[in-house]
């Protein structure tokens, strides 16, 4: 993981400063410069605007008793647009805009769901749970109690009931 933020500090200035001589030389360097200033104040304007409206829906979910997580991801995923943005940058301003679009964002997430998804085990309970008088929840509305743990690609090799620590491998011999 250093290594590939490593590499990224290396390339990315690297690959901006190419992209930069290019549209400079084709358009010249008021024109380019003048751009970059645009897409930082468009790119403030938007995460404004975006911002705020992620924060109202959080806001509703969690006084509608459910977890924000979309809402949470699409909040991480503005600051992140935010900060390409303001950095000076034709294809950190690419990456930046993409992420301000809500369709991208949910094919985004779905794909860093699957990831997890395909490197975890999940368990989870559930118990029922409504929101009654008083601070504390009271029994009656779904609450889920859940966690997870990173497998490796040995344990994905290994059949599931063994692993869930229920019975012994198909080959009858057990640890």
């Amino acid at each position: 993981m250093a290594f590939i933020v490593l590499l990224a500090f290396i390339l990315v200035p690297i690959v901006e400063i190419s992209v930069f001589i290019e549209v400079g030389g084709r358009i010249g360097m008021w024109s380019t410069i003048g751009i970059v200033i645009l897409t930082a104040v468009i790119g403030t304007a938007m995460l404004r605007q975006q911002g705020l409206s992620v924060l109202f829906r959080i806001q509703e979910n969690l006084q509608a008793n459910r977890m924000p997580v979309q809402e949470l991801f699409d909040g991480v995923c503005l600051v992140i647009a935010g900060a390409l943005l303001l950095t000076p940058g034709f294809v950190t301003d690419a990456i930046g805009f993409a992420l301000f679009v809500p369709p991208f964002r949910r094919w985004l997430a779905g794909e860093i769901g699957k990831r997890v998804m395909a490197r975890a085990e999940v368990h989870y309970t559930h118990q029922t749970y409504s929101t009654g008088p008083g601070p504390r929840p009271q029994p009656g509305g779904p609450v889920i109690d859940g966690e997870f743990r990173d497998v490796t690609d040995e344990d994905l090799e290994t059949p599931p009931d063994h692993r869930l620590g229920g019975g012994t491998p198909k080959d009858g011999k057990s640890d």
